[in-house]
């Protein structure tokens, strides 16, 4: 059974993206793993993340819907571009707009770091990815321990990037999923529609009966690019999608 509490990060401590510095970063539910091509400013980090919190936090304030609905809701017209996005993906997934609040974050601060000069980005949040790489990139998909698809992985061509991989599980971290799938792994350009799809895609999953019908799903939503799906022993994938060796 899934837990509220937080749960460690344990995966980072599998990380080997040599060439990159590595900054982590917290500031309350917010937990992130930045990796960058030249030492990143900290300072700046923190600051970037509080003012999406912040403006995310207000939005709430204003609207109790934004932080609890399970489906789309629409937002004011002069709502901070944060709120808007996701409230866009959300819409496009069936989802509430919370479902895409980390990967909402990785693709804001992912921006800024690019519009900085930083050639090279990778931004972790859970199970959301933003990145934007010079080389050849390895993702690993997590499905739990002694699961038959264990240290399965993704190869990441810089040319596929900026990139989003989002990640969505009902057995496995804390996060709200209704369905039972080991991993639904979304890619897209945006990492707030990912993260959006990739709740929706989960969601679907009740059984591995279920995986044509949210691939399916996947696909028909405009701006995804890919997905690979995972329940038990069974797999399914389409669209721009590279295992590694």
């Amino acid at each position: 059974m899934k837990s509220n509490k937080y749960q460690r990060r344990f995966y980072r401590d599998w990380i080997n993206a040599k060439g990159l510095y590595l900054t982590r970063l917290a500031e309350k539910e917010t937990d992130l793993q930045v990796l960058t091509d030249k030492p990143a400013e900290e300072s700046f980090l923190k600051e970037r993340i509080r003012l999406y919190r912040s403006q995310i936090e207000d939005y709430i304030s204003k609207d109790k819907r934004f932080l609890a609905a399970l489906k789309p809701v629409e937002v004011e017209l002069n709502a901070a571009p944060i709120v808007k996005e996701m409230a866009q993906a959300a819409k496009k997934a069936g989802v509430g707009p919370m479902a895409a609040v980390a990967g909402a974050i990785a693709q804001f601060l992912g921006r800024d770091l690019l519009k900085k000069g930083y050639r090279e980005v990778i931004i972790e949040n859970g199970g959301d990815i933003f990145l934007k790489i010079r080389k050849v990139r390895r993702v690993r998909i997590y499905t739990g321990k002694k699961k038959p698809y264990q240290g399965l992985s993704l190869r990441i061509r810089p040319k596929d990037t900026p990139l989003a991989i989002c990640t969505s599980s009902g057995t496995i971290g804390h996060s709200l999923s209704f369905g039972q799938v080991d991993a639904a792994v979304i890619f897209a350009k945006n990492a707030v529609l990912a993260d959006a799809v990739a709740t929706a895609t989960g969601n679907r999953i009740a059984s591995t009966r279920d995986l044509e019908r949210a691939a399916v799903f996947a696909k028909s939503v405009k701006g995804v690019l890919g997905a690979v799906i995972i329940v038990k022993n069974k797999l399914i994938c389409w669209g721009k999608v590279e295992f590694a060796a």
